[in-house]
Protein backbone atom coordinates (compact mmCIF):
# COMPACT_ATOMS: atom_id res chain seq x y z
CA UNK A 1 0.00 0.00 0.00
CA UNK A 2 1.48 3.64 -1.08
CA UNK A 3 -0.03 6.67 0.70
CA UNK A 4 0.34 10.74 -0.34
CA UNK A 5 0.44 12.70 2.96
CA UNK A 6 0.26 16.56 3.05
CA UNK A 7 0.80 18.48 6.08
CA UNK A 8 -0.26 21.91 5.64
CA UNK A 9 1.11 25.27 7.45
CA UNK A 10 -0.91 25.08 10.66
CA UNK A 11 0.87 21.05 11.41
CA UNK A 12 4.28 22.47 11.37
CA UNK A 13 4.18 25.86 12.54
CA UNK A 14 5.96 24.88 15.82
CA UNK A 15 8.47 22.52 16.76
CA UNK A 16 6.09 20.32 18.98
CA UNK A 17 3.61 20.40 15.74
CA UNK A 18 6.68 19.03 13.92
CA UNK A 19 7.15 15.93 16.26
CA UNK A 20 3.38 14.86 15.66
CA UNK A 21 3.70 15.34 12.46
CA UNK A 22 6.89 13.16 11.70
CA UNK A 23 5.11 11.02 14.51
CA UNK A 24 2.11 10.60 12.84
CA UNK A 25 4.52 9.72 9.09
CA UNK A 26 6.27 6.95 10.83
CA UNK A 27 3.79 5.45 12.28
CA UNK A 28 2.18 4.09 9.09
CA UNK A 29 5.11 2.28 6.63
CA UNK A 30 3.30 3.12 4.04
CA UNK A 31 3.24 6.92 4.29
CA UNK A 32 6.57 7.04 1.96
CA UNK A 33 5.57 10.41 0.20
CA UNK A 34 5.19 13.25 2.27
CA UNK A 35 3.85 16.97 0.83
CA UNK A 36 4.46 19.92 3.03
CA UNK A 37 3.91 23.63 3.38
CA UNK A 38 5.85 26.41 4.92
CA UNK A 39 4.91 26.92 8.47
CA UNK A 40 1.59 28.64 9.12
CA UNK A 41 -0.04 30.75 12.15
CA UNK A 42 1.28 29.80 15.58
CA UNK A 43 -1.98 32.00 16.89
CA UNK A 44 -4.35 34.26 15.27
CA UNK A 45 -2.45 37.25 15.74
CA UNK A 46 0.77 35.84 14.06
CA UNK A 47 2.47 36.22 10.21
CA UNK A 48 2.72 32.76 8.26
CA UNK A 49 6.13 32.59 6.60
CA UNK A 50 5.19 32.58 3.25
CA UNK A 51 3.61 36.14 4.11
CA UNK A 52 6.59 37.14 5.41
CA UNK A 53 8.28 36.13 2.51
CA UNK A 54 6.38 38.07 0.23
CA UNK A 55 6.34 40.69 2.60
CA UNK A 56 10.44 40.80 1.75
CA UNK A 57 10.05 40.31 -1.57
CA UNK A 58 7.58 43.43 -2.02
CA UNK A 59 9.91 45.59 -0.17
CA UNK A 60 12.96 44.60 -2.25
CA UNK A 61 10.60 45.57 -5.67
CA UNK A 62 10.06 48.61 -3.86
CA UNK A 63 13.77 49.74 -3.80
CA UNK A 64 13.88 49.09 -0.45
CA UNK A 65 16.23 46.09 1.25
CA UNK A 66 13.41 43.35 2.56
CA UNK A 67 16.33 42.15 5.26
CA UNK A 68 14.10 42.62 8.10
CA UNK A 69 10.76 40.68 6.71
CA UNK A 70 13.25 37.65 5.84
CA UNK A 71 15.43 37.80 9.24
CA UNK A 72 11.78 37.31 10.61
CA UNK A 73 11.28 34.46 8.45
CA UNK A 74 14.73 32.54 9.16
CA UNK A 75 14.19 33.12 12.94
CA UNK A 76 10.77 31.50 12.72
CA UNK A 77 13.11 28.10 11.14
CA UNK A 78 15.32 29.03 14.51
CA UNK A 79 12.54 28.57 16.91
CA UNK A 80 11.11 25.10 15.37
CA UNK A 81 14.63 23.96 15.19
CA UNK A 82 15.51 25.11 18.75
CA UNK A 83 12.38 23.31 19.91
CA UNK A 84 13.63 20.23 18.08
CA UNK A 85 16.89 20.30 19.42
CA UNK A 86 18.35 20.04 16.05
CA UNK A 87 22.04 21.67 14.81
CA UNK A 88 22.60 25.02 14.54
CA UNK A 89 24.25 24.06 10.80
CA UNK A 90 20.46 23.26 9.60
CA UNK A 91 19.22 27.02 10.63
CA UNK A 92 22.27 28.75 9.31
CA UNK A 93 21.63 26.51 5.89
CA UNK A 94 18.06 28.02 5.79
CA UNK A 95 19.34 31.21 6.52
CA UNK A 96 21.59 31.67 3.72
CA UNK A 97 19.18 30.23 0.76
CA UNK A 98 17.05 33.18 1.92
CA UNK A 99 19.20 35.43 2.10
CA UNK A 100 20.51 34.26 -1.42
CA UNK A 101 16.49 34.01 -2.59
CA UNK A 102 15.97 38.11 -1.27
CA UNK A 103 18.82 38.88 -3.06
CA UNK A 104 18.01 37.64 -6.82
CA UNK A 105 18.14 39.38 -10.09
CA UNK A 106 14.49 41.13 -10.02
CA UNK A 107 14.06 42.26 -13.29
CA UNK A 108 10.94 39.70 -13.78
CA UNK A 109 9.41 40.74 -11.08
CA UNK A 110 6.72 37.92 -11.02
CA UNK A 111 9.53 35.40 -10.86
CA UNK A 112 11.45 37.22 -8.69
CA UNK A 113 8.08 36.86 -6.26
CA UNK A 114 7.54 33.15 -6.65
CA UNK A 115 11.26 31.84 -6.17
CA UNK A 116 11.00 33.96 -2.62
CA UNK A 117 7.63 32.75 -1.89
CA UNK A 118 8.53 29.09 -2.85
CA UNK A 119 11.35 29.33 0.02
CA UNK A 120 8.78 28.32 2.70
CA UNK A 121 7.98 25.20 1.56
CA UNK A 122 11.58 24.38 -0.06
CA UNK A 123 13.29 24.73 3.73
CA UNK A 124 10.76 23.13 5.50
CA UNK A 125 10.55 20.17 3.44
CA UNK A 126 14.60 20.18 3.88
CA UNK A 127 13.97 20.20 8.07
CA UNK A 128 11.72 17.48 8.04
CA UNK A 129 13.86 15.54 5.73
CA UNK A 130 16.61 16.23 8.94
CA UNK A 131 14.41 15.92 11.84
CA UNK A 132 13.11 12.35 10.76
CA UNK A 133 16.92 11.33 9.86
CA UNK A 134 17.95 12.13 13.09
CA UNK A 135 14.59 10.26 14.48
CA UNK A 136 16.85 7.13 12.57
CA UNK A 137 14.80 7.12 9.55
CA UNK A 138 15.96 6.98 6.06
CA UNK A 139 14.37 10.31 4.97
CA UNK A 140 14.79 12.29 1.77
CA UNK A 141 14.23 15.78 0.82
CA UNK A 142 13.80 16.00 -3.29
CA UNK A 143 13.62 19.13 -5.16
CA UNK A 144 10.48 19.17 -7.57
CA UNK A 145 12.85 20.03 -10.22
CA UNK A 146 14.84 16.67 -9.85
CA UNK A 147 11.08 15.06 -9.51
CA UNK A 148 9.74 16.01 -12.47
CA UNK A 149 7.45 18.55 -11.52
CA UNK A 150 6.95 20.90 -14.59
CA UNK A 151 4.82 23.52 -14.35
CA UNK A 152 3.08 26.27 -16.86
CA UNK A 153 4.87 29.52 -17.25
CA UNK A 154 2.28 31.16 -15.54
CA UNK A 155 4.14 32.35 -12.24
CA UNK A 156 1.70 32.45 -9.23
CA UNK A 157 -0.74 30.90 -11.16
CA UNK A 158 1.10 28.02 -12.57
CA UNK A 159 -1.16 24.50 -13.74
CA UNK A 160 0.79 21.17 -14.07
CA UNK A 161 1.59 20.27 -17.50
CA UNK A 162 0.76 16.52 -18.87
CA UNK A 163 4.43 15.10 -19.32
CA UNK A 164 5.32 15.85 -15.19
CA UNK A 165 2.68 12.73 -14.78
CA UNK A 166 5.10 10.35 -16.50
CA UNK A 167 7.94 11.69 -14.60
CA UNK A 168 6.73 11.48 -10.96
CA UNK A 169 5.24 8.38 -11.09
CA UNK A 170 8.77 7.09 -10.39
CA UNK A 171 8.97 8.92 -7.05
CA UNK A 172 8.01 5.29 -5.52
CA UNK A 173 11.28 3.98 -6.64
CA UNK A 174 13.63 5.72 -4.60
CA UNK A 175 14.06 4.49 -1.09
CA UNK A 176 12.83 5.55 2.29
CA UNK A 177 11.01 7.97 2.89
CA UNK A 178 10.21 10.89 0.37
CA UNK A 179 9.91 14.50 1.62
CA UNK A 180 8.59 16.81 -1.40
CA UNK A 181 7.92 20.18 -0.64
CA UNK A 182 4.26 21.53 -2.15
CA UNK A 183 3.05 24.79 -3.83
CA UNK A 184 6.19 25.07 -6.35
CA UNK A 185 7.49 23.63 -9.51
CA UNK A 186 9.47 24.30 -12.49
CA UNK A 187 8.81 25.60 -15.87
CA UNK A 188 10.21 24.26 -18.82
CA UNK A 189 12.83 26.92 -18.54
CA UNK A 190 13.57 26.12 -15.42
CA UNK A 191 12.25 29.00 -13.64
CA UNK A 192 10.53 28.63 -10.20
CA UNK A 193 6.74 28.84 -10.31
CA UNK A 194 4.38 28.64 -7.92
CA UNK A 195 0.75 27.58 -7.80
CA UNK A 196 -2.20 29.99 -6.07
CA UNK A 197 -1.95 30.21 -2.40
CA UNK A 198 -3.00 26.93 -0.84
CA UNK A 199 -1.17 25.22 -3.40
CA UNK A 200 0.33 22.08 -1.66
CA UNK A 201 -2.70 20.95 -1.50
CA UNK A 202 -2.98 20.66 -5.60
CA UNK A 203 1.17 19.82 -5.51
CA UNK A 204 0.11 16.31 -2.93
CA UNK A 205 -2.62 16.10 -5.41
CA UNK A 206 -0.54 15.34 -8.49
CA UNK A 207 2.03 13.48 -6.81
CA UNK A 208 -1.32 11.04 -5.37
CA UNK A 209 -2.67 10.49 -9.43
CA UNK A 210 0.67 10.74 -10.72
CA UNK A 211 1.86 7.16 -8.26
CA UNK A 212 -1.77 6.34 -7.94
CA UNK A 213 -1.64 6.27 -4.41
CA UNK A 214 -4.28 4.25 -2.38
CA UNK A 215 -5.20 7.26 -1.05
CA UNK A 216 -4.11 10.73 -0.67
CA UNK A 217 -4.17 11.90 2.85
CA UNK A 218 -4.50 15.90 3.51
CA UNK A 219 -3.72 16.45 7.32
CA UNK A 220 -4.84 19.97 8.35
CA UNK A 221 -5.99 21.63 11.71
CA UNK A 222 -9.42 20.00 11.71
CA UNK A 223 -11.07 17.11 12.63
CA UNK A 224 -13.33 16.77 9.37
CA UNK A 225 -14.91 18.85 6.72
CA UNK A 226 -18.29 20.37 8.20
CA UNK A 227 -21.65 20.77 6.71
CA UNK A 228 -21.38 24.99 7.18
CA UNK A 229 -18.48 27.20 8.52
CA UNK A 230 -18.02 26.77 11.82
CA UNK A 231 -17.88 30.83 12.37
CA UNK A 232 -21.03 30.66 10.99
CA UNK A 233 -22.85 28.32 12.21
CA UNK A 234 -22.34 26.85 15.64
CA UNK A 235 -21.76 23.47 16.11
CA UNK A 236 -22.10 22.46 12.49
CA UNK A 237 -22.62 18.52 11.52
CA UNK A 238 -19.36 16.54 10.53
CA UNK A 239 -19.17 15.05 6.62
CA UNK A 240 -17.64 11.63 7.04
CA UNK A 241 -18.28 11.16 3.16
CA UNK A 242 -18.98 13.01 -0.18
CA UNK A 243 -17.79 13.45 -3.48
CA UNK A 244 -15.22 14.92 -5.64
CA UNK A 245 -18.11 16.83 -7.49
CA UNK A 246 -19.72 18.24 -3.80
CA UNK A 247 -16.16 18.83 -2.81
CA UNK A 248 -14.95 20.57 -5.11
CA UNK A 249 -18.30 23.35 -5.11
CA UNK A 250 -17.97 23.49 -1.86
CA UNK A 251 -14.14 24.21 -1.69
CA UNK A 252 -15.15 26.68 -4.95
CA UNK A 253 -17.18 28.48 -2.87
CA UNK A 254 -15.72 29.31 0.66
CA UNK A 255 -14.33 25.53 2.17
CA UNK A 256 -10.77 26.33 3.24
CA UNK A 257 -10.23 22.69 4.25
CA UNK A 258 -8.77 22.18 0.30
CA UNK A 259 -8.03 23.78 -2.31
CA UNK A 260 -10.67 23.40 -5.28
CA UNK A 261 -7.91 23.00 -7.95
CA UNK A 262 -6.90 19.92 -6.32
CA UNK A 263 -9.65 17.70 -6.82
CA UNK A 264 -8.87 17.49 -10.54
CA UNK A 265 -5.51 14.77 -10.31
CA UNK A 266 -6.83 12.78 -7.74
CA UNK A 267 -10.42 13.11 -9.87
CA UNK A 268 -8.75 11.51 -13.08
CA UNK A 269 -6.61 8.64 -11.52
CA UNK A 270 -9.84 7.77 -8.86
CA UNK A 271 -7.80 8.21 -5.78
CA UNK A 272 -9.77 8.63 -2.67
CA UNK A 273 -8.81 11.60 -0.20
CA UNK A 274 -8.80 11.64 3.44
CA UNK A 275 -8.93 14.50 4.73
CA UNK A 276 -7.53 14.30 8.62
CA UNK A 277 -6.55 16.18 12.09
CA UNK A 278 -2.51 15.96 12.22
CA UNK A 279 -3.58 16.96 16.13
CA UNK A 280 -5.85 14.49 16.38
CA UNK A 281 -5.03 11.23 13.93
CA UNK A 282 -7.67 8.77 15.49
CA UNK A 283 -10.91 11.14 14.33
CA UNK A 284 -12.22 9.43 11.91
CA UNK A 285 -12.35 12.46 9.23
CA UNK A 286 -13.72 13.14 5.72
CA UNK A 287 -13.21 10.58 2.79
CA UNK A 288 -13.91 12.21 -0.68
CA UNK A 289 -14.92 9.42 -3.19
CA UNK A 290 -15.87 9.35 -6.60
CA UNK A 291 -19.47 7.71 -5.31
CA UNK A 292 -21.78 8.01 -2.01
CA UNK A 293 -24.18 5.64 -1.76
CA UNK A 294 -25.59 5.81 1.60
CA UNK A 295 -26.48 9.15 2.49
CA UNK A 296 -30.08 9.51 2.83
CA UNK A 297 -30.12 13.40 2.65
CA UNK A 298 -29.94 15.50 -0.67
CA UNK A 299 -27.75 18.19 0.64
CA UNK A 300 -24.47 17.49 2.23
CA UNK A 301 -23.20 21.51 3.18
CA UNK A 302 -23.48 24.81 2.38
CA UNK A 303 -20.78 27.26 1.52
CA UNK A 304 -20.53 31.00 0.92
CA UNK A 305 -18.28 33.19 -0.94
CA UNK A 306 -18.22 37.24 -0.24
CA UNK A 307 -16.19 39.91 -1.99
CA UNK A 308 -18.17 38.99 -5.34
CA UNK A 309 -20.11 41.69 -7.66
CA UNK A 310 -22.44 41.30 -10.46
CA UNK A 311 -21.98 42.99 -13.99
CA UNK A 312 -25.33 43.13 -15.52
CA UNK A 313 -26.73 43.97 -18.89
CA UNK A 314 -29.96 43.95 -20.68
CA UNK A 315 -31.06 44.52 -24.20
CA UNK A 316 -34.27 43.56 -25.55
CA UNK A 317 -34.13 40.33 -28.08
CA UNK A 318 -30.67 40.13 -26.85
CA UNK A 319 -31.09 36.03 -27.34
CA UNK A 320 -31.80 36.86 -30.89
CA UNK A 321 -27.94 38.08 -31.65
CA UNK A 322 -25.90 35.51 -32.22
CA UNK A 323 -22.52 36.04 -30.59
CA UNK A 324 -23.81 38.35 -28.10
CA UNK A 325 -22.31 36.04 -25.28
CA UNK A 326 -19.19 35.65 -26.85
CA UNK A 327 -18.56 39.10 -27.39
CA UNK A 328 -19.23 40.17 -24.21
CA UNK A 329 -17.19 37.46 -22.64
CA UNK A 330 -14.48 38.21 -24.69
CA UNK A 331 -14.36 41.76 -23.37
CA UNK A 332 -13.92 40.24 -19.77
CA UNK A 333 -10.97 38.44 -21.91
CA UNK A 334 -9.41 41.07 -22.89
CA UNK A 335 -8.91 42.42 -19.28
CA UNK A 336 -7.54 39.08 -17.85
CA UNK A 337 -10.95 38.76 -15.54
CA UNK A 338 -12.20 35.47 -15.45
CA UNK A 339 -15.71 34.88 -14.28
CA UNK A 340 -17.47 32.59 -12.10
CA UNK A 341 -21.35 32.50 -13.54
CA UNK A 342 -23.07 33.80 -16.10
CA UNK A 343 -26.89 33.30 -15.41
CA UNK A 344 -28.89 34.56 -18.28
CA UNK A 345 -32.74 35.68 -19.43
CA UNK A 346 -33.97 36.05 -22.39
CA UNK A 347 -33.46 39.86 -22.73
CA UNK A 348 -30.52 40.26 -20.07
CA UNK A 349 -27.47 39.07 -18.73
CA UNK A 350 -25.43 38.65 -15.64
CA UNK A 351 -21.98 38.21 -15.05
CA UNK A 352 -20.83 37.11 -11.56
CA UNK A 353 -17.00 38.05 -11.18
CA UNK A 354 -14.83 38.51 -7.61
CA UNK A 355 -14.28 41.99 -6.78
CA UNK A 356 -10.73 41.92 -6.47
CA UNK A 357 -10.80 40.78 -10.22
CA UNK A 358 -12.77 43.90 -11.29
CA UNK A 359 -10.88 46.62 -9.45
CA UNK A 360 -12.25 50.46 -10.67
CA UNK A 361 -10.11 51.46 -13.08
CA UNK A 362 -11.01 47.90 -14.97
CA UNK A 363 -14.63 48.68 -14.06
CA UNK A 364 -14.64 51.58 -16.38
CA UNK A 365 -12.92 50.22 -19.10
CA UNK A 366 -15.35 47.42 -19.79
CA UNK A 367 -18.97 49.21 -18.76
CA UNK A 368 -17.49 51.59 -21.47
CA UNK A 369 -16.54 48.60 -24.35
CA UNK A 370 -19.52 46.75 -23.20
CA UNK A 371 -21.21 50.11 -24.12
CA UNK A 372 -19.13 50.58 -27.59
CA UNK A 373 -19.37 46.83 -28.61
CA UNK A 374 -22.80 45.49 -27.60
CA UNK A 375 -25.14 48.99 -27.51
CA UNK A 376 -26.80 47.37 -23.87
CA UNK A 377 -30.21 49.56 -23.22
CA UNK A 378 -28.64 49.26 -19.36
CA UNK A 379 -24.98 48.14 -18.30
CA UNK A 380 -24.06 47.95 -14.40
CA UNK A 381 -22.15 46.84 -11.81
CA UNK A 382 -23.39 45.93 -8.15
CA UNK A 383 -21.06 45.09 -5.56
CA UNK A 384 -21.39 43.93 -2.07
CA UNK A 385 -23.05 40.59 -3.22
CA UNK A 386 -21.84 36.89 -1.90
CA UNK A 387 -22.41 33.95 -3.33
CA UNK A 388 -24.02 30.89 -1.06
CA UNK A 389 -23.81 27.59 -2.50
CA UNK A 390 -26.44 24.65 -1.73
CA UNK A 391 -23.96 21.12 -2.44
CA UNK A 392 -25.85 17.97 -2.55
CA UNK A 393 -25.82 15.32 -5.38
CA UNK A 394 -28.79 14.00 -3.98
CA UNK A 395 -30.48 17.13 -5.03
CA UNK A 396 -30.92 15.48 -8.59
CA UNK A 397 -33.19 13.43 -7.18
CA UNK A 398 -34.71 15.03 -4.95
CA UNK A 399 -38.81 17.30 -6.10
CA UNK A 400 -38.82 20.66 -3.73
CA UNK A 401 -35.15 21.58 -2.90
CA UNK A 402 -35.52 24.57 -4.57
CA UNK A 403 -38.55 25.82 -2.71
CA UNK A 404 -37.08 24.77 0.71
CA UNK A 405 -34.42 27.20 -0.39
CA UNK A 406 -35.91 29.83 -0.92
CA UNK A 407 -38.73 29.25 1.70
CA UNK A 408 -36.09 29.36 4.05
CA UNK A 409 -34.00 32.46 2.91
CA UNK A 410 -37.60 34.58 2.78
CA UNK A 411 -38.53 33.73 6.32
CA UNK A 412 -35.54 35.06 7.32
CA UNK A 413 -36.01 38.61 5.27
CA UNK A 414 -33.29 37.45 2.70
CA UNK A 415 -33.97 39.23 -0.83
CA UNK A 416 -32.54 37.10 -3.92
CA UNK A 417 -30.42 38.71 -6.08
CA UNK A 418 -29.32 36.29 -8.18
CA UNK A 419 -30.19 32.67 -8.44
CA UNK A 420 -28.77 29.99 -11.04
CA UNK A 421 -28.55 26.14 -10.66
CA UNK A 422 -26.55 23.71 -13.48
CA UNK A 423 -27.86 21.79 -15.33
CA UNK A 424 -26.33 18.31 -13.02
CA UNK A 425 -28.00 19.61 -10.34
CA UNK A 426 -25.15 19.21 -7.84
CA UNK A 427 -25.22 22.48 -6.46
CA UNK A 428 -27.71 25.65 -6.55
CA UNK A 429 -26.35 29.02 -5.70
CA UNK A 430 -27.88 31.82 -4.49
CA UNK A 431 -26.69 35.57 -4.86
CA UNK A 432 -27.58 38.29 -1.79
CA UNK A 433 -25.93 40.93 -0.02
CA UNK A 434 -22.51 40.35 1.71
CA UNK A 435 -24.75 42.21 4.83
CA UNK A 436 -26.97 38.96 4.85
CA UNK A 437 -24.50 36.17 4.08
CA UNK A 438 -24.48 34.74 7.09
CA UNK A 439 -28.62 35.16 7.78
CA UNK A 440 -28.90 33.73 4.42
CA UNK A 441 -26.25 30.40 5.89
CA UNK A 442 -27.75 29.69 8.35
CA UNK A 443 -31.74 29.73 7.75
CA UNK A 444 -30.39 27.36 5.23
CA UNK A 445 -28.47 25.27 7.15
CA UNK A 446 -31.58 25.12 9.60
CA UNK A 447 -33.45 24.01 6.99
CA UNK A 448 -31.70 21.01 6.11
CA UNK A 449 -29.27 20.16 8.59
CA UNK A 450 -31.79 21.17 11.76
CA UNK A 451 -30.93 18.54 14.41
CA UNK A 452 -27.63 17.15 12.49
CA UNK A 453 -29.47 14.78 9.77
CA UNK A 454 -27.02 14.62 7.47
Amino acid sequence: MLKVSKFGGSSLATGDQVRQVCDIITADPARRIIVVSAPGKRHSSDIKVTDLLISAASERLMGKIGASECAEAIERYRDIAAELELPTEIVESIAQDFTERLENNIDDSDLYMDTMKAGGEDNCARLIAQVLQARGFEAHYVNPMDAGLLLSDEPGNAHVLPEAYNRLRHLPDRPGITIFPGFFGYSSEGHVVTFSRGGSDITGAILAGAVRAEVYENFTDVDSVFAANPSIVSDPAPISELTYREMRELSYAGFSVFHDEALEPVYRAMVPVHIRNTNNPKAKGTLIVPQCNTRKTPVVGIAAMSNVCCVYLSKYLMNRQIGFGRRLLQILEGENISFEHVPSGIDNMSVIIREDNLPAEKEKRVVEEIRQTLAPEDVSVERGLCIIMVVGEGMQHTVGIAARATGALANSDVNIEIINQGSNEVSMMFGVKSADMDIAVQALYKEFFDGHNS
